[in-house]
């Protein structure tokens, strides 16, 4: 080999490593960590935030957007008499209680769609059936309109507009938000893939 050809290489080497490294760095800048994911997407319309509410626990104390502000809190709505979805999706909400339960910037909140039915009561002992305590897990009731203007206006769950008595409100959709109120993931609380997804999610909104 020519040192003439040696050089070349030995210079094409070296530029290669200064570029990594300047990429490395930029990476560093935008994302916090080398090589790290980019930060979680904002949902819905520029500067959408969740909504004020103020709703009912299953203690019967009452929860409101200022109970929330500050915290990571994922969001599902169901109803207790469910033989279809719920189920799944309220033993899948159970790991990331498993996991995040210790966390006091962390909150599930589950509404229930059929509040004439979901009494306090009801919704205390569908807490327990699941191991849920008021702590980290609040399931929630209030106005049929105001659940379901927050499931569809606030939370980005569905895509229906409210036609009184007869509307419900049926979706598997969990909504991840932040502590400023933005929605930063949707996953379909069903799936498998999507509640590993979702915990990597709150673990890189742990992070920011």
């Amino acid at each position: 080999m020519s040192k003439k050809l040696i050089i070349l290489i030995s210079f094409f080497v070296v530029l290669s490593a200064v570029f990594l490294g300047y990429a490395g760095y930029v990476i560093k800048g935008e994302t916090g960590s080398f090589f790290g994911k980019e930060k979680l997407p904002f949902l819905g319309p520029v500067g959408h935030t969740v909504p004020g509410f103020s709703f009912t626990d299953q203690n019967g104390q009452t929860k409101t957007k200022a109970d929330v502000d500050g915290k990571i809190y994922v969001t599902e709505f169901f109803f207790t008499t469910c033989t279809g979805i719920c189920p799944k999706m309220n033993a899948n909400m159970e790991k990331v209680y498993a996991k995040y339960k210790g966390y006091s910037n962390f909150l599930i909140l589950s509404h229930t769609v059929d509040p004439e039915n979901d009494s306090v009561a009801a919704l205390k002992a569908y807490a327990e059936k699941h191991g849920a305590d008021s702590k980290n897990w609040w399931f929630l009731t209030g106005t049929k309109k105001d659940l379901y203007r927050l499931a569809r206006q606030g939370y980005l769950v569905d895509d229906g507009t409210y036609t009184g008595d007869e509307d419900f409100v049926h979706t598997q959709w969990f909504a991840l938000v932040d502590k400023t109120g933005h929605i930063r993931g949707l996953y379909e609380g069903t799936k498998q893939l999507d509640i590993d997804r979702l915990i990597e999610d709150i673990d890189r909104l742990m992070g920011e």
